[in-house]
């Protein structure tokens, strides 16, 4: 046994150690004031009898201080040389990871070929635990897995309202009821406003996001909303946005230039710099969703689907303008409604709803204007201002919400609305055209198989119902063979 050392006062234990010393001393105060066996104590405070008789005999003579767990005077000169260590850290620093067991025979090999002691399984075990957990990480998983955990980040805050917006989708975890009666995953845009936190505007949908969810989105965002409850409007300074295929589009580029703002993509890879729009993501999954019909639970619903998409849409608006907007915002310590209207300030406007419209919602396309029209996804479309320009090139921009109506330009100068007369009294989706497309063909392979069914009631019953494709003369076989072989 190697000699110890105890703390010198009552005073210089740690309030760990007092309490350790005021539990053991617990077990012998019943022998030392009460008279009780000590047999009998250390049996009731579930310790060897061994160990209370050395307990007794150090309070005597120490007191309090007495009780306290010793440590060795030889701490330190017993430790593994830096060489061994550095050893055992290196090998659970490799990849693969390798377990404690596998460690343990690795440097006990290694220590039998150099002819030293080898380190018990404890000791290895000991000295991977007590390495660096972003060390291992780093080692182990890579950057992204290190950077996403222990790298420093630098939280920013805009200066002013509508200085810089940050817009994401995500999938809701919620079915809906689409409009064919089956179960869907609805998708969510969201565009926040990072100083105040406020919801600017936002999109709900079914199908893979695209850059027309991000421009409905936007336009919700700066217009200014018919519900008074929600006065966030204006262009932004900033966009930031991810990498997604619809972020990067030329269109939203042409609308960034066009409106004033600068676009900013968030790093590849690179996730924190959106950690405000995941927030809110969360927020609406675990507080809002739960309450509605349908909510998916580890993927899986909860309830049957119930909700529209218009439905949903409703659930949205009213939890985001009569609640998020509304309570103070746990890191900005203030409504983001109250937030973003601040002392009173002018937020940047389009010139009109219909400038915006041009920017965001509708696609522009070529076509030439033809002596019936212009003739554009099957459809046609008349005006009488297009009389005067037949034969000429123009541009038609359409909104693929309602394909009914197209905006026709002639050298960047607006010359009519063109309206397709089948559809003139309707809202028609570009959507509906392509579905129309689809049942169409359907309809024609169903007509094709149908008649083609009928021919085998003419042919002779000895007759094959189609004839066998003339067969080409036979491979030659690259094997030599010889006449034996016949």
């Amino acid at each position: 046994m190697g000699e110890t050392a105890q703390p010198a006062s009552l005073s210089s234990l740690s309030d760990r150690q007092r309490e350790q010393a005021m539990v053991r001393f617990a077990i012998l105060q019943r022998h030392l004031e009460k008279n009780i066996p000590l047999a009998r104590a250390a049996r009731d405070g579930d310790v060897a009898l061994r160990t209370a008789r050395r307990w007794l005999k150090r309070y005597r003579a120490e007191g309090l201080v007495g009780l306290v767990r010793s440590a060795r005077r030889d701490t330190g000169r017993r430790k593994l040389s830096a060489d061994l260590t550095a050893l055992i850290e290196g090998l659970a620093l490799r990849k693969p990871r390798s377990s404690v067991t596998a460690l343990y025979r690795e440097v006990t090999r290694i220590a039998a070929e150099r002819e030293i002691a080898a380190p018990s399984y404890a000791t290895i075990h000991a000295i991977v635990r007590r390495l660096d957990p972003a060390l291992t990480t780093l080692a182990h998983e890579g950057v992204a897995a290190f950077r996403n955990r222990y790298e420093l980040i630098h939280r920013h805050r805009a200066e002013a309202p509508n200085a810089l917006w940050q817009a994401d989708h995500t999938p809701l975890d919620i079915l809906i009821v689409d409009e064919s009666g089956k179960p869907a995953r609805p998708w969510l845009t969201i565009v926040i406003d990072d100083y105040s936190r406020a919801i600017t505007g936002y999109m709900t949908f079914l199908g893979a996001p695209s850059s027309l969810h991000t421009s409905l989105a936007l336009r919700q965002a700066i217009w200014r909303k018919a519900n008074p409850s929600w006065p966030v409007q204006g262009i932004p300074d900033v966009l930031y946005v991810d990498h997604g295929s619809d972020f990067t589009s030329n269109h939203l580029e042409q609308v960034a230039a066009a409106l004033r703002i600068e676009l900013i993509h968030s790093t590849v890879a690179r996730p924190q710099g959106r950690g405000k729009v995941e927030r809110f993501f969360r927020t609406i999954n675990t507080e809002l969703l739960p309450s509605l019909a349908g909510h998916l639970i580890k993927g899986k619903a909860a309830s049957a689907p119930a909700l529209s998409l218009a439905e949903l849409d409703a659930a949205l608006m009213a939890f985001i303008v009569g609640t998020y907007n509304q309570r103070p915002h746990s890191q900005i310590e203030e409504a983001p409604h109250a937030a973003w209207l601040g002392k009173g300030w002018l937020p940047r406007l389009p010139d009109s709803l219909d400038d915006l419209d041009l920017l965001l919602i509708t696609v522009a396309k070529p076509r030439m204007v033809q002596r019936d029209g212009i003739h554009f996804q099957g459809l046609r479309y008349i005006d009488t201002t297009l009389a005067a320009y037949v034969g000429e090139s123009v541009t038609i921009r359409f909104d693929p919400r309602d394909v009914a109506e197209i905006r026709v330009f002639h050298q960047n100068r607006f010359l009519c609305r063109a309206v397709s007369p089948e559809y003139a009294d309707r809202t028609v989706t570009l959507k509906d055209i392509e579905t129309a497309r689809k049942a169409y063909r359907r309809s024609l392979r169903s007509q094709i198989r149908e008649r083609a069914g009928r021919v085998l009631d003419f042919l002779p019953a000895s007759e094959p119902a189609r004839a066998e494709p003339p067969r080409g003369p036979a491979k030659k076989s690259k094997l030599r063979t010889y006449v034996e072989d016949d």
